[in-house]
């Protein structure tokens, strides 16, 4: 291995690690900062972007398209753009899509310089660099307090300093506090082992997915069969008690029966410790649930809850699919909070019932009705600003569970109508627009014209024009008012009007509801 000299890095600062990022700009070199909080990316970025007095016509081009890739951008939008202003970045699943896209895109052009991350960046997307820097090596593990991070995520993040192809050599730093600490950190990361692999098969929701896949497929068509298959996977390998094996397996189609997703001629399953050739075979809805991929007991959930009642309240269909596992982590009630959440509870009839207060799974449920209420404010347009201060949910974490929640509601549209469930139906449909949408149900006709989102159809309503007939009737001036030239002359083609031109200013005595 080729022998580097020490590195000498100018104080600049007092944190390290804003100074190795400035030495590493100063080189014309890259730099990822691995940190364990979207909060603590987001500070660091600015720490570093303060120390920095130049920028480039780029970057401040690159910070506008940032700074406007939501309809309003929010105070993170604002301190993002200012940061990239100087070449700097933070990363998180809290950016928007568009905003991680632009930042890693410039990075691997080598127009920003320094990206703080939490350290999901380390897995899945491919931006090498010079050096790493690994802030915290710590993480809070719950009643355990602060507990060292697996060998094998230091190991992900140091390994994307010095990419073969990239550079010649990299840089991983890890920064200590004391002697200590630094003998400690290289004997556990350094010369450390990383952790066994283990197996997902076991986990419960990943077996019984699989497990119905697999019979709605053909691909296994008895116990027999089953048992075969899971015999050569990694999981038997590492479980090597194929006896408890076959008793996992077992729970699971008995669960599986139970929920009416798979049936076999026999009245019961065998023993574990038996060969059983009968054939077993999905139900008609087993094959749907597997093709849906979803949890079937998410499925189970969703069938029990849309067969209590033909006519299905908006709030209770939020609450339904804010319960599953798939909407997973589950916003957290503030014991501040909890008085208010119960209180809308009175409020509302639910298709799930709520615990007793004593209950273990109490909190969750609590938990669950506050991420309800988050959907149910984003469908009575709450923008992303007012979200963020209500409940801490940034722009990218708001994308993926309305993505989660729409993918939850199209599988109990589906289901519904196996069920059928005709009413349910139609609350879910409505429910599925308001959500893409972020709008009350008011806006549902307006939201059928392109280009017309829930700011446009929001003005549009606000002005008297609140359906398909009222655009016919509008003046194309007025529309033109509203949402601009371009736009009211595609609104007024798709009702079937054509319009060459759109006259400019008001006709004399006309006036516009905008005055008012």
């Amino acid at each position: 291995m080729k022998k580097h000299k020490p590195i000498i890095i100018k104080e600049l600062s007092d944190e390290p690690f804003i100074d190795i990022a400035l030495d590493t700009i100063d080189i014309n070199k890259q730099i990822l900062i691995f940190v364990g909080s979207k909060r603590a990316a987001e500070s660091s970025a600015e720490k570093i972007s303060k120390k920095i007095k130049e920028t480039t016509p780029h970057l401040k081009e690159l910070s506008e398209k940032i700074l406007n890739v939501l309809q309003r951008p929010t105070k993170q939008c604002e301190r993002l753009a200012k940061c990239i202003e100087k070449g700097i970045a933070f990363h998180h699943a809290g950016l928007a899509s568009e905003q991680r896209e632009l930042i890693e895109d410039n990075f691997r052009a080598g127009k920003v310089k320094v990206i703080c991350a939490t350290p999901t960046l380390a897995a899945g997307v491919d931006l090498p660099a010079f050096r790493t820097i690994i802030k915290d090596l710590k993480r809070y593990g719950g009643n355990w307090g602060m507990d060292w991070i697996p060998v094998l995520e230091y190991i992900q993040m140091a390994g994307r300093a010095g990419r073969p192809g990239k550079e010649d050599y990299g840089e991983a730093i890890c920064i200590a506090q004391t002697e200590g600490e630094r003998d400690d950190i290289y004997e556990k990361y350094v010369l450390g082992v990383p952790e066994p692999i283990y197996s997902k098969l076991a986990v419960e929701p990943v077996l019984r997915t699989y497990i119905l896949s697999l019979i709605a497929t053909d691909i296994v068509r008895s116990q027999k069969e089953i048992y075969a298959f899971f015999s050569k996977t990694f999981w038997a390998y590492q479980f090597e008690d194929l006896s408890k094996l076959k008793r996992i397996i077992v729970k699971m189609l008995n669960l599986l029966e139970e929920f009416e997703f798979i049936k076999l001629k026999k009245e019961e399953f065998v023993s574990a410790n038996e060969y059983d050739s009968e054939l077993i075979e999905a139900t008609l809805l087993g094959k749907r649930v597997a093709e849906l991929y979803i949890d079937p007991v998410t499925a189970n959930n969703i069938v029990i809850a849309l067969n209590k009642k033909d006519k299905i309240s908006t709030f209770s269909l939020l609450h339904l699919i804010s319960s599953q596992l798939e909407i997973r982590p589950f916003l957290k009630a503030k014991v501040a909070e909890v008085d208010k959440i119960r209180e809308r509870l009175l409020k509302e009839e639910l298709v799930i019932d709520e615990p007793v207060m004593y209950d273990p799974d109490y909190g969750e449920f609590i938990n669950s009705v506050k991420t309800a209420l988050f959907f149910d404010d984003w469908i009575n347009e709450k923008d992303e600003e007012e979200l963020l201060e209500k409940y801490s949910i940034r722009p990218g974490e708001i994308k993926v569970k309305l993505d989660n929640a729409d993918w939850l509601l199209y599988a109990a549209e589906e289901l519904a109508k196996l069920m059928p469930a005709h009413e349910a139906i139609k609350e879910i449909l409505k429910l599925r627009i308001r959500l893409k949408n972020g709008v009350r149900e008011e806006l549902l006709p307006l939201l059928q014209l392109k280009d017309i989102g829930r700011v446009r159809a929001r003005k549009l309503f606000a002005n008297k024009i609140k359906d398909i007939k009222d655009v016919k009737s509008a003046d194309i001036t007025v529309l033109a008012q509203i949402v601009g030239k371009k736009i009211a002359a595609n609104v007024k083609q798709q009702v079937g009007e054509v319009v060459e031109q759109v006259p400019e200013g008001k006709r004399k005595g006309q006036i516009s509801l905008l005055d008012y």
